[in-house]
């Protein structure tokens, strides 16, 4: 999550959120598509007796049961790359929040998957926010957010889903932005 404040004496606070775009998922992308076409292609060459790869020569496999097994695997990791790719390519959980005092308005924007509810959008007066609060949880999954405390509402996540921050990086932003929209900041 990166601040950039823009504009008139920092009257609005933007901060963009990384989604589906980041180097892990491009990586694991082309590891599971250039391992589940190499399956999908040995399968087809035990099939068809025609080698179709160029690192090793798979005709002689017998089809039942090691090219049918290569070709269900490759087939179930060619589906999964497709899904990392789409994902990907639809930068899903990227957005930004934006707390404009100018407008007097919070809006907090992420895309999400195709279809009818692609892009998930929250506006409300900045006057509703109550507090800015990080959670923290340590141990084999931890967890490092911060939260929009605002009347009437749930806690309304502000940090992006994935990889933990850091926690100087989460104690900087929750204290930029609570000092930004002058409200305190709570769980640290």
């Amino acid at each position: 999550m990166t601040a950039k404040a823009m504009t008139n004496d920092r009257l609005v606070l933007r901060q963009e959120i990384l989604g589906s775009r980041r180097f892990s998922n491009y990586f694991w992308a082309t590891v599971v598509s250039i391992g589940g076409v190499g399956f999908l292609l040995a399968g087809l060459s035990s099939y068809f007796k025609v080698n179709l790869l160029l690192v090793s020569d798979e005709t002689g496999l017998q089809f039942l049961p090691q090219g049918i097994a290569l070709l269900f695997y490759g087939t179930a990791g060619s589906l999964l790359a497709t899904y990392l790719w789409l994902l990907v390519f639809w930068n899903v959980g990227g957005g930004y929040n934006e707390f404009n005092k100018e407008t007097g308005q919070v809006k907090i924007f992420r895309s999400g998957f195709p279809g009818e509810d692609r892009r998930i959008e929250f506006d409300f007066p900045i006057d509703d926010v109550i507090s800015v609060k990080a959670e923290i949880r340590e141990g084999l999954n931890p967890k490092r957010t911060l939260y929009l405390r605002a009347n009437k509402r749930q806690d309304i996540p502000l940090s992006p889903v994935g990889e933990p921050i850091s926690l100087s990086k989460l104690e900087n932003q929750g204290a930029e932005l609570a000092r930004f929209l002058e409200v305190p900041l709570e769980g640290l």
